[in-house]
């Protein structure tokens, strides 16, 4: 290709950018952006694939039957938003084995939210109410993304996160109308999750490599800390509603700002997380390993079968 023929491509790329045109996979795109998707997606789909793993000891202690039910339900959907996920990203040239292999040994980064333990029962409420909630302020964003496949993945993954987050909340207003001992576990647990679902939206925008261009090329649609406002002034009023307190003294409402406050977010902790030294890194990896293992006598049966009658 020569020097005029790329230019023409990348101002014809950008001219879509600039338009709101989707970028589609047999469409031109310069090859930072192929690779910035590429890592979006695919943390996007491990993201959905570990994150069943914090939920899944509870199936079996689940209070009642609908509650397991809604539990099942959900965990189907995630693992179902994965395969959405890592679709969109085959679009793009890299193979769906090829990304859950660099998952597997470790060199693709998931959410650092699924690094932490699920303790009680009132923990799977405030996952689905908060890491869901926070999943959604981002997700309804990236479904403007400007690559089509995965905008139109998402359109999809939202609907069935609402189902979550409304899940997750039901067992949270249940055990905040319970006994004195319901409530008190579930403020542990809004204590446990409240900072960790804060840095679900990533570093502060002064500290992030990628979101400058990601945003030029309308990847992401909204910056870090405003996506992080955004869940904050979201939450606190339902947190209130429930009579629980987030696990911050600085949190209040700021009249001149038209948001809310809060306080300094522990990024050293993030980091660590994000490095491996989170408190189930190597359990969850580990519980994906073995699984992935186990299951090959499957992936080859089903191989077998295609080879055989198409």
């Amino acid at each position: 290709m020569d020097q005029t023929t790329s230019i023409d491509l990348e101002k014809r790329f950008e001219g879509k950018i600039a338009q709101e045109l989707k970028i589609e996979p047999k469409d031109w795109m310069p090859e930072e952006y192929r690779r910035m998707l590429i890592r979006q997606i695919s943390q996007h789909a491990h993201s959905e694939v570990i994150g069943m793993l914090p939920e899944k000891n509870w199936l079996t202690r689940a209070p009642t039957l609908r509650r397991k039910m809604a539990l099942l339900a959900k965990i189907q959907d995630e693992a179902g938003h994965g395969l959405y996920l890592y679709s969109a990203a085959e679009t793009l040239g890299v193979s769906r084995e090829q990304l859950y292999r660099d998952f597997l040994d470790g060199k693709a980064k998931y959410s650092n939210i699924f690094n932490y333990p699920a303790l009680t029962w009132a923990d799977i409420g405030v996952i689905g109410w908060l890491v869901d909630g926070a999943a959604i302020i981002n997700q309804v964003s990236l479904q403007r993304t400007s690559y089509g496949p995965y905008a139109r993945a998402m359109v999809r993954i939202c609907k069935e996160e609402n189902f979550h987050q409304r899940q997750g909340y039901s067992i949270c207003l249940t055990l905040a109308r319970g006994s004195k001992e319901q409530r008190q576990m579930l403020q542990d647990a809004i204590n446990r999750w409240w900072w960790p679902a804060l840095m679900m939206f990533g570093p502060p925008d002064a500290e992030s490599k990628h979101s400058q261009k990601s945003m030029k090329w309308k990847i992401k649609r909204a910056s870090n800390d405003t996506l992080r406002q955004k869940f904050i002034d979201q939450t606190v009023p339902q947190l209130e509603y429930l009579g629980m307190k987030a696990p911050d003294p600085h949190l209040k409402w700021n009249p001149e700002r038209g948001h809310y406050d809060y306080g300094p977010i522990d990024w050293e902790e993030f980091w660590n997380v994000i490095r491996g030294k989170g408190p189930c890194n190597k359990e969850r990896l580990r519980t994906k390993r073995v699984a992935y293992e186990k299951g090959q006598w499957v992936r080859d049966a089903a191989i077998a079968y295609a080879k055989k009658y198409n």
